[in-house]
């Protein structure tokens, strides 16, 4: 038996690279030594995790299923002169779980704009010689600004402190008191937060200015992340602890908020939730006006006038204004303020039996530099996305649902959207690729109010398992632009994602996100389109809406995972699904530290990116390629006789590009913009220009095959040295190679690797750079 055992084991450690089905037939399954491979192999039992109390074999949350709640009171007061806001908040925890806590993790995500963060550490450069004036702003930012929480102060209803441990971007509270299943206990915060030029630094939150009469011009600022949230702790997992290093999103719990936001007494706030004291912060006709949209189902109403809006612009109040909001069983809490913002809004009828909300208020906030294309499309496309996925789920659960143009591109939060598209213009004011604008405002809305649904309501991972929200909700949107318009120039058609599945550059959809490669296609676009593919080929539309429906309602205000998915459309439609997540989810069927190389970049020149053009047509002598027209895409086939909104509405699709753009501005707007469109970019080239530091990008080498953290000693032209650790999530994306920089004021002359040889790295040879 034991020279078998011996045998066997030696069997395995030979294999070839090629003989991935010998691996196969070793273990559990061991069906063949031939050339079989079962495509039909079930998962349960094999991978998938056992069915409990908590969660069901059917898919459906068990007898037993639990889940925590925390509830906040948050004091926020915006400075507007200084960028940044204080706040006070009272955490209320509620012990759900059948298991006793003696600490609790919380959430620091703005710690990714901090000096030294994990996120800014670990983060891959591009190894090319040169950089663009964007990178240099982001150089500058980084050796002049920092971000992340600051003065954070954790104590006791009674005053005293808690003891409390920061790793990164958590923060560890232990409880002066083991917490028991049923018990809820809550504690107090201080802390600080300066907001991030958001065109600089690419922020979830910010601010954004544009030139005006005001010496600081006049600003959106945009809160998101802004605040110390608990993390989940689940059944299956327990505390969701896995770092924050800026792409994959947060897991959050529900609970009820009740915020007060102090600003400027000039400012309009947008938020989650439902305004409290419109009395306070309204004038009477705008109160009016607002009741008004109440009833408004075919059109949107202003609110804030954008005549209201430009006499705001003129100056600037010293005094301030509190608007209070509350938001009940929602996860997250975001908002938004501007001197500038017209606020428009309209009613969305939802008939649908068991609406908790028969009448959801749409709402778009957005100053002149959008206008006037979002008058005519923002809040439309808010209420369009609410019937469509409404149709698809449940009725839309909350009473407001917002979309909020500034800097931010495209992100969502419980009732409140912020959607970065907004028109072009040229010198005189006038639109540019209004079409194209159009489609893209239009989709983002889409897009981010769909996200109210996954995962801010039916709760995911965004971390661990991407798909779940950005993959159902790119689906979705898919189907809801397509009845907006069968033209739209959507994501979900089949026949374009063929390139991506027989490319190398791809991982199987139940990768993390943030170790994924080509993430945008393995979050977003290949789930969608393997989605489109189920419904409309495999399952057809009557069992797959049928079962996808049943999961949303099985899963609303619940955290789902895949397996829960996986369990439902299977088990609610009658079929073997199986091979499908195999070949679609876990599949990519159509799939010693060496420093390589130092070099100084520079900041890239118009040359450079002629350069870094793209393909040209084919030369001269290539035999010419038949146009192929492709058929009618199946999804729009079997929209047949489903009315799109261009169709009832014909008088809204405008902008169009053949046309030079519809809704000329007045001369009054013409100057407006013309004053700032300008002057927005030339200050930041300029300051890029400027910015002088020596940048040094590194090339590395995973030559041994383990990844490790890499260890530098830099030594300077002046005889200092400094030893940098960069964390081995650097490698997250590439474990053969990888890039990374370094920015200093000071000339390098001399780098090593693992300097007091403490990784057991096994070729010292290759650890200088120069060699030695």
């Amino acid at each position: 038996m034991r020279i078998r055992i011996l045998v066997a084991a030696l069997a395995v450690s030979t294999l070839t690279a090629g003989a991935a089905v010998a691996q196969v037939s070793v273990g559990a399954v061991d069906q063949s030594r031939g050339t079989y491979e079962d495509k039909f192999r079930q998962f349960e039992g094999e991978s998938w995790p056992s069915p409990n109390d908590y969660r069901t074999a059917s898919g459906a949350p068990g007898h037993r299923y639990w889940q925590q709640q925390v509830d906040y009171v948050i004091d926020v007061r915006l400075d507007e002169d200084a960028k940044a806001l204080t706040a006070s908040q009272r955490i209320t925890y509620h012990n759900n779980s059948p298991d006793t806590l003696t600490y609790l993790w919380i959430l620091l995500d703005q710690q990714d704009m901090a000096e030294g963060s994990m996120a800014s550490v670990a983060s891959p450069s591009s190894s090319s010689e040169t950089y663009e004036f964007f990178e240099a702003l982001g150089f500058e930012r980084g050796q002049t600004w920092a971000g992340g929480f600051r003065n954070i102060v954790v104590k006791g209803t009674d005053g005293r402190p808690l003891n409390i441990t920061q790793v990164d971007a958590l923060l560890r509270v232990d409880l002066p008191r083991p917490l028991a299943p049923g018990e809820r206990i809550s504690f107090d915060m201080t802390y600080a937060m300066p907001f991030a030029q958001t065109m600089v630094t690419g922020a979830r939150s910010g601010y954004e200015c544009f030139p005006g009469s005001t010496p600081a011009g006049n600003c959106i600022f945009q809160a998101a992340q802004w605040f110390p949230r608990l993390a989940a702790y689940s059944d299956y997992e327990g505390w969701h602890t896995l770092p924050f290093l800026g792409s994959g999103e947060f897991p959050l719990e529900f609970g009820n908020y009740q915020v007060s936001i102090t600003v400027p007494a000039d400012h309009v706030v947008a938020a989650s939730g439902e305004l409290q004291n419109s009395r306070d912060v309204l004038t009477r006709e705008q109160q009016a006006r607002m009741e008004q949209a109440r009833s408004a189902t075919d059109a949107p109403v202003y609110v804030v006038t954008p005549e209201e809006a430009a006499a705001r612009e003129q100056g600037r109040l010293t005094d301030t204004r509190t608007w209070r909001f509350e938001a009940e069983n929602v996860r997250d809490f975001a908002w938004a303020a501007s001197r500038g913002f017209v606020w428009d809004a309209m009613a969305v009828r939802q008939d649908e039996p068991g609406a908790e909300y028969p009448t959801v208020m749409a709402m778009s906030f957005y100053t002149k530099e959008a206008r006037p294309m979002w008058d005519t499309y923002s809040t439309r496309a808010v209420a369009h996305a609410i019937d469509v996925y409404g149709s698809f789920t449940f009725p839309y659960p909350y009473p407001t649902a917002q979309s909020v143009n500034g800097p931010v591109g495209g992100m969502e939060y419980p009732m409140i959207t912020f959607n970065g598209a907004r028109p072009t213009r040229d010198e005189n004011g006038n639109v540019i690729n209004a079409e194209s604008t159009k489609y893209a405002l239009v989709d983002v809305i889409i897009h981010e109010i769909g996200h109210i649904w996954f995962p801010m309501i039916i709760n995911s991972d965004e971390r661990q398992w991407t798909w779940m929200d950005e993959g159902i909700n790119t689906f979705l949107e898919y189907q809801a632009t397509k009845l907006w318009d069968p033209d739209f120039p959507s994501r979900g058609e089949p026949r374009d994602i063929v390139r991506f599945m027989t490319s190398d550059n791809q991982v199987p959809l139940m990768t993390r996100y943030d170790t994924a490669l080509n993430a945008g296609n393995v979050g977003y676009l290949k789930p969608g389109t393997a989605l489109v593919v189920l419904r409309e080929t495999v399952m057809g539309r009557e069992l797959f809406d049928r079962a996808f429906r049943e999961y949303a309602e099985r899963w609303k205000f619940k955290r789902a995972t895949p397996y829960d998915f996986f369990r439902t459309m299977e088990e609610s439609s009658g079929m073997d699904l199986d091979w499908f997540w195999r070949g679609w989810f876990y599949s990519t069927d159509h799939v010693d530290i060496s420093l390589e190389n130092v070099v100084q970049a520079r900041l890239a020149t118009e040359e450079d990116e002629g350069e870094a053009a793209s393909d040209g047509p084919p030369p001269p002598g290539e035999p010419e390629v038949e146009v192929v027209e492709p058929p009618v895409p199946l999804t729009i086939a079997n929209n047949a006789g489903m009315q799109t909104v261009i169709e009832r509405n014909p008088s809204i699709d405008a902008y169009d590009d053949n046309a030079g753009g519809a809704y000329p501005l007045t001369e009054e707007q013409r100057r407006a913009i013309g004053r700032g469109g300008r002057q927005m970019i030339m200050p930041l080239i300029q300051e890029a220009q400027a910015f002088d530091s020596n940048v040094y990008r590194f090339s590395f080498k995973n030559v041994g095959g383990v990844v490790m953290p890499i260890i530098l000693k830099l030594t300077f032209d002046d005889g200092t040295s400094e030893v940098v650790r960069i964390p081995a999530e650097i490698w997250r994306y590439n474990s053969q190679e990888v890039s990374w920089q370094y920015v200093t004021d000071k000339t390098l002359v001399q780098t090593e690797v693992d300097p007091n040889w403490e990784t057991a790295d096994a070729d010292r040879e290759n650890n200088y750079f120069p060699r030695r």
